[in-house]
């Protein structure tokens, strides 16, 4: 993957902010869904629909795209944001989050829209499906060369399972597999430091005998780079670790833990909305 240059930079910045517009438009509109966790991975999602994934919004089942996998469920509403600025659909359709018989439900349904890959609700089961959709390309002799983007959640690193699927992900060397976890540092009752500490999450990974690039996810270069870097990993799988704030862009929102699946209010959105697009208007005029 070639550097970025700034007017590319630029570019995936304003977009990102266009998306994180849309998030908090849906939500309010919708009356409940996740706050923190979408706008903070607006960045991470706006680099692999927009510069990273081999994907096709015209024919999302097209057999060689990549694969997303979204293991934290509760923070579609950044998927369906992206996708939406995309092409794969149009963005009023976002209006329609979480309503009865929309195809935007508080879960990605993968039945409902084209180009979701999977179907979530509890949280820890994104690997393991990433693990099996990469383990039947390479059982059935599939040519494409694709790859799995499994987006995780630090708060879902308590359960289990996710371990039990790395410790598969070593075995069988599926370097096409990259977990990117969202290392935001919060979840539903509170920082994960108090739930149930995760550090040194790097050195745990790494004695799974993982290459490790923890990164800044909201920095575009930072993101290309370790994406370039797992895909060119050949020896061993590669997990990301992206440094993110939760509520990204957003003040009143950043870093607080309650806002992890709170909704703003017709005001909050509004002071909200003032701030992305005044953060927007520095962008264009490169001062940001």
């Amino acid at each position: 993957m070639h550097s970025l240059t700034d007017v590319e930079v630029q570019a995936l910045t304003l977009r990102a902010e266009d998306i994180r517009e849309s998030i908090v438009k849906m939500l309010v509109e919708a009356g409940s869904g996740h706050t923190a966790g979408p706008l903070g991975m607006a960045d991470v999602f706006t680099a692999l629909y927009f510069r990273i994934l081999n994907h096709n919004p015209r024919h999302p089942d097209w057999i060689q795209r990549d694969r997303v996998i979204l293991s934290n469920g509760h923070i579609v509403p950044v998927l369906y944001a992206t996708m939406a600025h995309a092409g794969y659909f149009s963005v009023s359709e976002l209006k329609t989050l979480r309503r009865f018989g929309s195809r935007l439900q508080g879960h990605p349904h993968r039945e409902s829209l084209p180009g979701l890959e999977t179907t979530s609700g509890p949280l820890g089961c994104g690997l393991s499906q990433a693990i099996g959709m990469a383990l039947m390309d390479r059982l059935e002799g599939h040519k494409p060369n694709r790859y799995f983007y499994c987006l995780m959640s630090d708060g879902e690193l308590d359960e289990g399972q996710n371990w039990e699927s790395l410790l598969l992900l070593n075995k069988y060397k599926l370097t096409k597999v990259i977990p990117i976890i969202d290392r935001n540092t919060i979840q539903i009752d509170g920082y994960t430091e108090d739930v149930l500490p995760l550090e040194s999450l790097k050195d745990k990974l790494e004695s799974f005998n993982f290459h490790v690039i923890e990164i800044d996810g909201h920095d575009f270069r930072d993101i290309m780079r370790a994406v370039g870097a797992a895909k060119n990993s050949l020896d061993k799988p590669t997990v990301i670790i992206a440094h993110t704030i939760p509520g990204k862009g957003v003040t009143a929102f950043e870093g607080d833990f309650r806002w992890h699946g709170k909704t703003p209010n017709e005001e909050e959105a509004k002071k909200a909305l003032k701030e992305l697009r005044t953060f927007k208007g520095k962008v264009l005029h490169g001062e940001a």
